[in-house]
């Protein structure tokens, strides 16, 4: 029995096996299948596309023949367009500004809306105070710096209001203080009047420095001392403190005149004419105070002392006192004939 059992089992195992083997084939038809549709339906949606593609730029033709024109606006952003238009026209704008001679006119409209808007804000320059000035007044002080009635104090530039006022030849220094919220302070070292100059026949009023000031316009810088010639400006102090030393010299000096930018006459109060050398001009001066001293040179009828030479001093009489003096020889001449 238990034989017969075997063999049994082992006879119907091969009809088990080929029922498994055509199921499996069955599931692997199907999955095909499917793979199929799938493959069909992902083409089809590929064609569509294409479809739709082609019609649109079919659409972008027919609406616009330039194919350039068609690709822009196909793939440009939409907005572009209009950033590229306002780019345009403001290029367009700051170049007519430009070669039209307006950029300083278009940056004081600015910088006037900027202050306009800090004035409103509560900057506005109420209160301003300039110390130390002597010469010049507090508008002019002012103009020299640029403060006007428009300025602001939150957009007013310190270090550029005062470079601006030492642009000004009457200022040797100057400090800006901005107090917010409305007041401004400015202190001011100004140069003082020192001599007139003269050159090409312009007369100027010059700082100790050599730093013109102003053309000579009023009287009131009548009572300065008058330097002449090239040059003479840069040297005027130092040699203006050496004529002082002398008095005698000092007191009577109409002008200084430099020659040649290299030594100076003196002309005096009378007319008189003092040649000095180009070297050891303080000598000179002791000499000539001397020599009035002992001969009362200075109050003689003589219109030109020459004392270039270093060993000797030469005197030129005036008209009046030549004829006076040539007649008076001739006088001594006669009575040497007679006797």
């Amino acid at each position: 029995m238990k034989g017969g059992g075997r063999l049994d089992r082992s006879l119907r195992s091969p009809g088990s096996i080929s029922d498994l083997s055509g199921s499996g084939l069955l599931k692997q038809v199907d999955l095909i299948r499917l793979a199929a549709a799938g493959a069909g339906i992902l083409l089809r949606e590929q064609v569509a596309k294409l479809k739709r593609a082609r019609a649109e730029r079919l659409d972008a033709r027919a609406r616009n023949p330039n194919r350039a024109i068609a690709f822009l606006e196909r793939y440009v952003p939409r907005r572009l367009g209009m950033a590229l238009t306002v780019t345009v026209l403001g290029g367009s704008a700051a170049l007519g500004v430009i070669t039209g001679g307006h950029v300083d006119a278009a940056i004081g409209a600015l910088s006037d809306a900027r202050n306009a808007l800090a004035n409103a804000a509560g900057f506005r320059i109420s209160s301003v105070t300039v110390n130390g000035r002597k010469q010049l007044t507090q508008d002019e002080v002012l103009a020299a710096g640029g403060v006007n009635g428009r300025s602001s104090l939150l957009f007013l530039d310190a270090a550029g209001v005062r470079d601006s006022l030492k642009a000004d030849p009457w200022v040797a220094d100057a400090t800006v203080l901005k107090l917010y919220p409305g007041a401004l302070q400015i202190d001011i070292t100004e140069r003082r009047p020192f001599a007139l100059w003269q050159e090409d026949g312009k007369l100027s009023v010059i700082a100790d420095d050599g730093v013109v000031l102003e053309p000579y316009v009023t009287r009131r810088f009548a009572s300065l001392p008058l330097v002449v010639g090239k040059g003479a400006e840069t040297r005027a102090r130092d040699f203006l403190a050496l004529v002082a030393q002398y008095p005698v010299v000092n007191n009577q000096l109409k002008a200084a005149i430099l020659v040649g930018e290299r030594r100076w006459n003196l002309r005096l109060k009378d007319g008189l004419d003092i040649r000095l050398p180009e070297n050891d001009v303080g000598r000179a001066l002791a000499a000539l105070v001397k020599y009035d001293m002992e001969d009362r040179l200075l109050s003689r009828d003589i219109t030109a002392i020459d004392m270039r030479l270093p060993d000797r001093m030469t005197v030129r009489l005036s008209e009046e006192a030549a004829k006076a003096r040539e007649e008076q020889f001739k006088k001594s001449s006669k009575k040497a004939g007679s006797a």
